[in-house]
């Protein structure tokens, strides 16, 4: 049988059996405590993780426009929401507050012109790589045996594997994210600092 992404259901067996637990057929129906806890936990992790931003799940450009109140309402899966540095004036300072942007700036909720901002958003555990679906698991599974039972020594063992799953997603996101030591403009003018005045004196 060939090999295929981890779901949720896999995630929450491998939850259940960090404490030893038997594994379930289905997430549907009635659920134990303890399938319920591992649930949430694994919900819990998942927004943890996805709220700091990854390639994945982060998308720039993103116009959002007022309602007919002039407030921008944004989505439940919302985690941050940033304005486009093109969009960057001294009258805004966007920020999340309920389910609205709301303007530091002038102290409002009202928001009168469509702006791009960049937007991470929450995305369900299928939606996800299989990097991020692995860390998510791991990390959840360690909290929820330390939750559960608390034995020093089994969360020792798992928080080895949750280092290295997280090594993965780290080099996944270099990789995806295509990342260079010339996005930081700080390292990019030191490194380029030479050829800069030899164009300047050759001008």
């Amino acid at each position: 049988m060939a090999l295929a992404s981890t779901t949720k259901l896999n995630a929450i067996n491998t939850i259940l059996s960090a404490v030893g637990e038997a594994p379930i057929n289905s997430l549907s129906g009635s659920l134990t405590a303890d399938v319920s806890l591992a649930e949430s936990i694994l919900d819990e992790v998942s927004r943890e993780v996805q709220s700091a931003g990854w390639h994945f799940n982060t998308e720039r450009d993103v116009p959002l426009t007022p309602n007919s109140d002039n407030q921008v309402v944004i989505g439940t899966n919302i985690a941050r929401v940033d304005l486009e540095d093109s969009n960057v004036d001294s009258n805004y300072d966007i920020v999340i507050r309920g389910t609205k942007l709301y303007n530091r700036k002038k102290l409002t909720y009202t928001i009168t012109a469509t702006k791009k901002y960049t937007v991470v958003y929450l995305l369900d555990f299928t939606d996800m790589p299989e990097n991020a679906r692995r860390y998510i698991m791991i990390r959840a599974a360690r909290i929820y045996q330390d939750r559960l039972v608390g034995s020093e020594k089994h969360s020792m063992f798992t928080r080895g594997d949750e280092q290295q799953a997280f090594i993965a997603l780290r080099e996944y996101e270099m990789e995806s994210a295509d990342y260079s030591i010339f996005d930081n403009f700080d390292v990019a003018r030191i490194i380029d600092r030479s050829s800069v005045i030899n164009r300047v004196s050759r001008g």
